[in-house]
């Protein structure tokens, strides 16, 4: 009785082993595509980074398990970042994941047949067609095929492929295995984050006459290289410095803008976490390999103040200088505040502010740029948009003495001249570090920060003056 209990039992776990081992075959769910889409979200992040959430009814014609192919997704798309959830209740969750992206081309068709037999068509020079049995031996460098008992290299014609490789697929694809608790319509929200999206501010400032306001722009531009189209998207960008882990430790439209810069601003802005959060008022199809511009503000008379600045070196107080005279360049800054009684006062996000001046016959004409950080509103932006032509600057250290361990003391004299029609103020702004006393000057000094001397020089037109002074640094 044993014996045969055994024995019955040894039967059984043969049988179960065997059940365990065969793979389940599970049935195939219909496709979901593009066109299943009910609405899309993109939120890009200047960051070559984007959110995607779109909202797609899939189509389950069987309860229970089975294989659904979500297609359309973005080439560059995260896979670890997908998340499914279901919009009604009970909906299908997703028992596993794989990312097909073995698209089709004919070097991996190729790949595919090495060791199968293929149908090689030629063309004889009667224009007629022989067709030609081989097999593909390798593609490394080239096809080579054994034909009967020969080895053919690069034989000429077209090659036929009896059929497509199950495991190759048009365009990236997600592979679910889902579980479904019943069949028939089933809305979803699918997010997932993907890369090769980003988007950038560009500002237009047009200066008047006199210099002493601008009119101000900005424009975003987005550029898709995700892999993927989003038609008639809601667009948001986040402006602000996300962190993001490394992977290694997971494992030409200037004047078309400034030609459209009186039209009506298309972004409302709001405060997001530690970011802000700027949204597209409408809908907008943004397309695979596209770059697209939109309006973020206009602004069209900002107060601003043009500066000619010289900037030192703290190296320049611990060491000799060196003999003779140094000529150096004079910035040409132009300052505006970020405020709302100037016609702005919204958060900037960073870019490039490009400016222009008309001319006498009225014409704009370029003068120069400048990369801005993000800025809140209530500051100040300071662009340095290029050097001054007619005003001339030359440092000499005139003394050097070591006075101490750590401690030195120099004197310097800094020749401006103004080959201007009009008098003109240069800022000397001295980075100087350290524990300093000026000593003397020529010009009195004002002390902006620890670290900062400043001299206002005037200097009129057509003249030269020499600001001279001695500072003490310990360090």
């Amino acid at each position: 009785m044993i014996a045969r209990l055994l024995r019955l039992l040894s039967v059984l776990a043969l049988v179960i082993g065997a059940s365990a081992a065969t793979p389940v075959d599970r049935p195939t769910l219909p496709d979901s595509t593009a066109a299943d889409r009910t609405s899309v979200a993109v939120t890009v992040y200047n960051q070559n980074l984007a959110l995607v959430r779109e909202t797609r009814t899939l189509k389950i014609d069987r309860a229970g398990s089975g294989t659904l192919r979500f297609m359309d997704v973005p080439s560059q798309i995260n896979p670890r970042t997908v998340h499914l959830q279901p919009l009604s209740s009970p909906g299908p969750t997703v028992l596993e994941q794989n990312y097909e992206y073995d698209l089709i081309s004919p070097e991996k068709l190729m790949e595919k047949y090495v060791g199968r037999e293929v149908e090689i068509v030629e063309q004889a020079q009667d224009l007629t067609n022989r067709s030609v049995r081989a097999t593909l031996l390798s593609t490394n460098g080239g096809p080579v095929y054994k034909i009967g008992d020969r080895i053919v290299i690069g034989q000429g014609g077209k090659v036929t492929l009896p059929d497509l490789p199950s495991d190759l697929v048009a365009r990236p694809t997600l592979v679910w295995t889902l579980d479904a608790p019943k069949a028939g319509s089933a809305p979803a929200e699918v997010s997932y984050l993907t890369d090769g999206m980003n988007w950038s501010a560009d500002y237009v400032a047009v200066v008047d006459a006199d210099e002493k306001r601008a009119g101000l722009s900005g424009w975003v531009t987005v550029d898709n290289h995700a892999g993927a189209t989003f038609r008639d998207a809601t667009l948001k960008l986040v402006a602000g410095d996300v962190r993001r882990v490394s992977p290694q430790a997971l494992m030409k439209y200037d004047m078309a803008v400034r030609e459209a810069a009186a039209s009506a601003p298309q972004m409302t802005e709001e405060a997001f976490f530690e970011y802000h959060l700027y949204t597209l008022d409408r809908p907008t199809t943004i397309k695979d390999n596209q770059t697209k511009q939109l309006s973020l503000f206009s602004a069209p008379s900002v107060p601003v103040a043009k500066k000619l600045m010289l900037t030192g070196d703290y190296g320049y107080y611990r060491n000799p200088y060196g003999d003779g005279t140094q000529p150096q360049k004079v910035a040409v800054v132009l300052e505006l505040v970020n405020a709302q009684s100037a016609g702005l006062g919204i958060p900037l996000p960073k870019g490039t502010v490009r400016v222009y001046k008309k001319d006498r016959s009225g014409a704009e004409q370029f003068v120069g740029e400048d990369a801005i950080d993000h800025t809140p509103k209530d500051e100040t932006l300071k662009l340095h948009v290029g050097d001054a032509f007619d005003v001339v600057a030359e440092r000499a250290q005139s003394d050097f003495k070591m006075v101490g361990r750590r401690q030195a003391e120099s004197a310097w004299t800094i020749s401006l001249r103004n080959r201007k029609e009009e008098d003109v103020t240069i800022i000397v702004r001295e980075p100087v570090g350290g524990d300093w006393t000026l000593m003397t000057s020529s010009v009195p000094g004002k002390k902006i920060d620890q670290n900062t001397l400043e001299f206002q020089v005037p200097v009129p037109a057509g003249k030269e003056v020499k600001l001279t002074y001695r500072i003490s640094v310990r360090w």
